[in-house]
């Protein structure tokens, strides 16, 4: 697949959630995305300007504040979720597994409010279970994102599966 044909193919299926979706499609329309927030970030800091920000630690780091990147990038999130969940599709997972980083994400914050949160890390009651928490639940936490990655360049699921038959496999 060509990068044209995924971008049109990932703006025609713009909230498709069935199907399958090859690595070639779902890369291309990442690589369209960035370079069109890439692109439309330079136009906002020509025509809006840009803020200067000093840090704490004394460095200035130049921010844009345009609307042009902004709604794009807005305008791309269904599109990037329907394609990232056909990509997982592509190879043999339900599509929630690219929820997966969100999902360890809330559940650590639940278990850290439901133990009293930072102040049973510093000597609360409950410091203990917090602690024996926290560590594994970051190192999953950490890890769960690279694994959805690696998902995600994983070649496609040979034959048919239950999302529906293989993209390289269809006759044209």
């Amino acid at each position: 697949m060509t990068f044209a044909a995924a971008i049109r193919v990932c703006l025609r299926k713009y909230a498709t959630f069935k199907g399958r979706a090859p690595r070639s499609e779902y890369w291309w329309f990442i690589l369209f995305v960035v370079l069109g927030i890439v692109v439309l970030g330079v136009i906002d800091m020509a025509l809006f300007g840009t803020s200067m920000i000093e840090t704490d630690d004394g460095m200035i780091v130049a921010e844009s504040n345009g609307p042009l990147a902004q709604v794009f990038n807005l305008a791309m999130v269904i599109p990037m979720l329907s394609v990232g969940w056909r990509r997982m599709h592509d190879t043999g997972r339900s599509g929630l597994y690219l929820l997966y980083p969100l999902i360890v994400t809330v559940g650590l914050g639940t278990a850290m409010a439901f133990f009293g949160g930072i102040g049973a890390l510093n000597g609360g009651p409950g410091e203990g279970l917090a602690l024996l928490i926290l560590f594994p639940a970051l190192i999953i936490l950490s890890i769960s994102p690279l694994l959805v990655l690696w998902w995600l360049t994983r070649p496609s699921q040979p034959g048919a599966n239950p999302y529906g038959p293989n993209p390289h496999e269809v006759l044209k």
